[in-house]
């Protein structure tokens, strides 16, 4: 670790970071596994609803800086997809 007073607290910082962005990609891939449960399940009413959570959370998560926007707007395109196709189905 360092010894210079100002690169301890950078090193205290981004472990604060860290621990901020390792929670908000954990939510991103909890919800996007029950999108892709309901899509499997073909449940199109559980879909639609885990859908409306996830890309809460996704566009949550790109405004934090811990995933990228456009990865965001991406996942959230292809689940939209992915229900869209369970929802036409039916």
């Amino acid at each position: 670790m360092a010894n210079i007073k100002s690169a301890e607290k950078r090193h205290r910082q981004s472990l604060k970071r860290r621990a901020r962005n390792t929670h908000w990609r954990s939510s991103v891939k909890t919800a996007v596994k029950k999108v892709r449960d309901a899509v499997a399940a073909k449940d199109p009413a559980k879909a639609k609803d885990a859908l409306k959570a996830a890309e809460k959370t996704l566009k949550k998560a790109a405004s934090k800086g811990a995933v990228h926007s456009r990865n965001a707007s991406r996942h959230v395109g292809r689940l939209m997809k992915a229900v869209s196709g369970v929802a036409t189905a039916k």
